[in-house]
C-alpha cells in the first residue's frame, strides 16, 4: 500500500486535528489536554496554530528548545550535515562531527577532557539516568541508591523508581528496588517545618548523619542522584551549602554523586550547568533535552576514574544521532558567542522582579523562585491560614485555571510541583526584553481571568 504524500488540509481547525489525534493516539498523551492546538509553524519564541493564532511559547519543548524554534544556526547545521554525506546514524562509531562536538561539550566541565569522559546513551534523559545508575553500581559493587523527594529522573522502570512523584508510580509494581528517598530543601515548604537557611543546614546535617550512622538501617549506597534545581518538582533550587555537604560526604565515603542536568543544564539557570552555582564537581552528569540542540540526544559526563565499563557493557542503537550532534554543536557555539547564560540571567531576573510586583496585586502568587529562565510561580489560597513558616496552602484548582487562561490569552506554560500548583516558565534562552514584557502582560491578564472564574 502506498503512502499518500503529506499535504496540509486547507482551513482545517485545531479541533479537526485534535479529534483525529484522539482517534489514532494512545490515551497516554498529556500536553494536548492542557494545550489543545495543532501547530502549523514556529519561529523563535512564537508558535502559530493551524487557525493562524500566534502563541508566546514559554514551554519550549519542556526546555529542549534552548535557542527557540527553527533558529537559523540550527537549520543551517541540519542542512550542512545532510549535504556533507555523513550517515544520519553511526551507533557509537566516531565521525569528525562527533569528535568536534565531544571536544566542545567536554570543555564545559572542570578539567575538560583530562578529567571527564563522555558516554552517549539512548536518546532520552531517562536512558541516561538508567546508564548512570548502572555504572555507579558497576563501579562500586553496591546496589542501593539515594534519591530525593520531588526529584524527577524519567519514566522508565529504574528512572521512575528514582522519581519522587507518586502519580506515575502507584500503578506500576516492582520498580527497581534499593532506592532510599531523603527530603530535599524547599525555601517555601520546608519538609522539616523550619525554613530558610536553618532548614537547609538541618537537612545537610541529617544527610551526613544518615550516611555515617552505623544504626541508620540502610547500607552504604552506590550513588546519590539529585537535581541541582528540581524542575518537575516545582522549580526548587538546591541551596549551595547543602549541595556542598552532599558532595563532601559522598566523596568521603566513596559514593558516586550523580547530578541530573537534563532540564537545568545548558545556560538555563544563568550558568552552563546548575551545579556550577555551588562550585561542586559531580562524578556523573546526566544531559539530554538542550544538549542535542532540539533533536534527540542523551549523554553522560563521567569522571575518568569512575569509567568502569567493559566494552559493550551498556549499549543502545540510537547513540549515534549525527543530526543531533550537528545541532548540539551549533547550539553550544551560539550559547558561547551570544552569552545566552548571561541573557538567561538578565531576562530571568527581570521576569522574577515583575512577578514579585504582581504578587502584591495578586496575593494568590505565594512564591516566585528559580534561577535564570527556570522559574516557578507557586499558586496559593491566601484566604486560608498560613502554616508555622508563614506559607499559605497551595491552590491546585486556581493553578490549573491560570494555565487554562494563559492558553486563552495565547501564552503557553506548564505546571509542576506538588499537585500541579506551580506555574513554570521555561522560555527559550533567546527571549528578548520586549517578549518578557509581553509575557508579564499576558500572565497578569490570565491571573485576573482565572480568579474571576474560580472565585467570582
Amino acid at each position: 500500500m502506498s503512502v499518500t504524500p503529506f499535504h496540509p488540509i486547507p482551513q482545517a481547525t485545531n479541533e479537526h486535528y485534535l479529534t483525529r489525534q484522539n482517534e489514532m493516539e494512545s490515551n497516554v498523551r498529556s500536553y494536548p489536554r492542557k494545550l489543545p492546538l495543532a501547530i502549523a509553524k514556529a519561529q523563535g519564541c512564537w508558535i502559530t496554530d493551524v487557525e493562524g493564532n500566534d502563541y508566546l511559547d514559554c514551554l519550549a519543548g519542556a526546555g529542549t528548545l534552548a535557542l527557540g524554534h527553527n533558529h537559523p544556526e540550527i537549520i543551517k547545521a541540519v542542512q550542512d550535515a545532510l549535504a556533507s554525506g555523513l550517515p544520519l546514524h553511526t551507533l557509537d562509531i566516531t565521525t569528525p562531527l562527533k569528535d568536534a562536538f565531544s571536544e566542545a561539550l567536554l570543555a564545559h566541565f572542570p578539567g575538560g577532557k583530562e578529567n571527564y569522559r563522555l558516554q552517549f546513551t539512548g536518546p532520552t534523559g531517562a536512558d541516561a539516568a538508567e546508564a548512570a545508575v548502572k555504572l555507579a553500581k558497576t563501579f562500586t559493587g553496591r546496589g542501593n541508591v539515594i534519591s530525593f523527594s520531588g526529584g524527577y529522573h524519567g519514566m522508565t522502570q529504574g528512572a521512575l523508581a528514582l522519581t519522587g512523584n507518586l502519580g506515575a508510580k502507584n500503578a506500576v509494581q516492582n520498580l527497581m528496588p534499593g532506592v532510599q528517598f531523603l527530603p530535599y530543601p524547599h525555601e517555601y515548604r520546608c519538609p522539616l517545618g523550619i525554613g530558610g537557611e536553618a532548614g537547609a543546614q538541618a537537612l545537610a546535617y541529617y544527610f551526613e548523619n544518615f550516611i555515617e550512622d552505623v544504626e541508620s538501617g540502610v547500607v552504604k549506597p552506590a550513588a546519590v542522584i539529585l537535581e541541582a534545581i528540581q524542575g518537575e518538582g516545582g522549580v526548587v533550587v538546591g541551596p549551595t551549602e547543602w549541595l556542598k555537604k552532599i558532595r563532601e560526604v559522598t566523596a568521603r565515603h566513596g559514593i558516586l554523586m550523580i547530578v541530573d542536568e537534563v532540564q537545568a543544564g545548558f545556560c538555563r539557570s544563568g550558568k552552563m550547568f546548575a551545579f556550577q552555582h555551588s562550585g561542586i564537581e559531580p562524578d556523573i552528569v546526566i544531559m539530554s533535552k538542550a544538549v542535542g540542540g532540539s533533536l534527540p540526544l542523551a549523554v553522560l559526563a563521567i569522571k575518568k576514574e569512575f569509567d568502569a565499563w567493559q566494552p559493550a557493557g551498556h549499549t543502545g542503537t540510537f547513540r549515534g544521532n549525527q543530526l543531533a550532534m550537528a545541532t548540539g554543536y551549533a547550539s553550544l557555539r551560539v550559547m558561547r558567542e551570544q552569552d545566552l547564560a548571561g541573557n538567561a540571567k538578565a531576562r530571568g531576573d527581570f521576569i522574577q522582579a515583575e512577578l514579585k510586583k504582581l504578587a502584591q496585586e495578586f496575593p494568590c502568587i505565594g512564591n516566585v523562585r528559580g534561577r535564570g529562565l527556570m522559574i516557578g510561580i507557586e499558586i496559593v489560597d491566601e484566604r486560608l491560614p498560613a502554616d508555622r513558616m508563614g506559607s499559605l496552602p497551595a491552590d491546585a484548582v486556581l493553578a490549573a485555571e491560570i494555565q487554562k487562561a494563559c492558553f486563552s490569552n495565547k501564552l503557553l506554560l506548564e505546571r509542576g510541583g506538588r499537585n500541579g500548583t506551580v506555574v513554570r516558565i521555561l522560555a527559550p534562552l533567546i527571549i528578548t526584553e520586549d517578549e518578557c514584557a509581553e509575557f508579564i502582560k499576558r500572565f497578569r491578564l490570565s491571573v485576573a481571568d482565572a480568579l474571576k472564574t474560580v472565585r467570582g
